[in-house]
């Protein structure tokens, strides 16, 4: 008798990504412009110590501060981790070690890559400077790195005192005045990850693939699951019972999308909704289609519409029978 061969592994690489434009006050954008300038600066809270990044509010008073300093290029590391395998975007593409360095005229640190040719060359207390950017737009990545200043006199682990010190940039006012100020920045926010579903998932995703809904049902409370989950979280207990539901169900919550999504080609407004299909013990998402947006309604009978070689429904439509009572789905809202 041949054993049955082991279920394929599924993967996929996903990407989870949300840039957003965000405007910048008088410190960040002060700041940013600096750096594109070629200088760091730095704001004085009301204790009198200098924080690099700038805040815009003490963060021991929560006062508002505006009294910008311009600090030095070259500081001391205070802390570091050796990075061996640096991930795309990182600041460099060989080896390297995170920092923290407090610049020369700063009470805190600030976080960036360090170019250096291995770990034992890194040291907390060492020297480094700035690397500026070939080509400065107004942002962090304006500094490309730090890399090791061997000529300030060595090593400092406590910021000052060491040999050379008295050479070192003292934190000077500064207006925060530039031409052509930076005023906003996108935000990059982007997660890159491989998924592979389980056991549950992969026969959920298989059954799609058949133009079929198919949950798992949990022994003890008899909740059906959709998408299964592997296992009942109100019970604890592994779900194993495959219960195919559907394909038709019920709106029971829904918004209207107003702002078009980029790389997603359909036209705003429309509507996305928890639809709780038949026979599942909670709904899952799908936008519908087939009717005006504004006379989409909680307790529409929807039925799922599948594009040619699609591997899940494309949107959901109106079955055309009459809207569901709501008794019958208000434990799914």
């Amino acid at each position: 008798m041949t054993a049955a061969s082991p279920p394929e592994v599924l993967r996929a690489p996903l990407v989870v990504e949300f840039p957003f434009t965000r405007s910048l006050g008088p410190v960040q954008s002060a700041f940013l412009t600096g750096l594109r300038e070629g200088v760091v600066l730095g704001v004085k809270t009301t204790d009198g110590r200098v924080m690099v990044p700038p805040a815009e509010y003490d963060p021991v008073t929560a006062e508002e501060i505006r009294d910008l300093v311009e600090v030095g290029a070259a500081g001391t590391v205070t802390t570091w981790a050796w990075n061996h395998a640096p991930r795309p975007h990182q600041p460099l593409a060989t080896p390297f070690a995170w920092v923290l360095v407090r610049l020369d005229g700063a009470d805190t640190a600030l976080l960036h890559a360090l170019d250096a040719p291995g770990p034992e060359a890194v040291r907390t207390g060492m020297r480094v400077r700035i690397r500026w950017a070939a080509d400065r737009t107004g942002a962090i990545t304006d500094i490309a790195c730090f890399e090791p200043d061997d000529g300030d006199g060595g090593d400092d682990g406590h910021g000052g005192g060491g040999d050379g010190s008295s050479s070192r940039t003292a934190a000077a006012p500064h207006d925060g005045v530039f031409a052509d100020p930076v005023t906003g920045i996108v935000a990059e926010a982007r997660l890159d990850y491989t998924y592979s579903p389980g056991r549950a998932q992969t026969a959920y995703i298989s059954a799609l693939s058949e133009r079929k809904t198919v949950g798992e049902r949990c022994p003890s409370c008899r909740k059906v699951y959709v998408p299964p989950r592997g296992a009942c979280p109100t019970c604890g207990v592994a779900t194993t019972d495959h219960v195919e539901v559907g394909p038709a169900g019920t709106v029971t919550t829904f918004c209207i999308v107003n702002i078009k999504a980029r790389n997603l080609d359909i036209e705003v407004p429309y509507v996305y909704a928890h639809i709780a299909l038949d026979g599942a013990g909670l709904a899952l998402h799908g936008r519908i289609g087939g009717i005006p947006y504004d006379q989409v309604r909680m307790g529409l009978r929807v039925e799922p519409v599948w594009s040619e070689g699609g591997r899940y429904p494309d949107h959901y439509r109106p079955t055309g029978e009459p809207d569901a009572d709501y008794d019958a789905y208000k434990e799914l809202i």
